[in-house]
């Protein structure tokens, strides 16, 4: 396992916690289960973006692709998290339904299996919004 030292006191952790230089580095302070969830996820994101790149924003890792953000996502105590969560057609919503935290964010619980066919739904409609976005943004 790599150093999860700044979990040690979760208060400490978000007060003072350092941006981290990379996705590497900021998924290497979490404890191991959460580590293998939030590559999980970083694998998914790089499957349906493999031009994507990667990035830490907002202290969280992110993909951008055409210099805009398209998806972050981030490790928590008891979850982890991917944001913005686009809307979608009533099966879409039905299936992300227990997973939403709040606005625009799915939360998935460590006690439970990551799902991984959801997690890809949602990347692979984050991405059909972004292009939507851009087609808006060239007009």
């Amino acid at each position: 396992m790599k150093n999860s030292s700044y979990l040690q006191n979760p208060k400490w952790f978000i007060m003072v916690r350092p941006i981290p230089k990379n996705i590497d580095e900021y998924i290497g302070w979490f404890p191991e289960e959460t580590q293998v969830y939030l590559e999980q996820i970083r694998a998914k994101i790089r499957k349906f973006i493999p031009k994507g790149e990667e990035m830490i924003s907002y202290g969280i890792p992110a993909f951008r692709l055409n210099n805009r953000y398209l998806i972050y996502f981030a490790g928590f105590k008891n979850h982890v998290s991917i944001y913005p969560a686009p809307r979608g057609d009533r099966e879409y919503e039905k299936e992300v339904a227990e997973y939403r935290g709040g606005k625009g964010t799915l939360k998935f619980p460590l006690d439970k299996k990551l799902p991984m066919t959801v997690i890809g739904r949602v990347i692979k409609r984050s991405l059909e919004a972004f292009k939507e976005r851009q087609v808006k943004i060239k007009k």
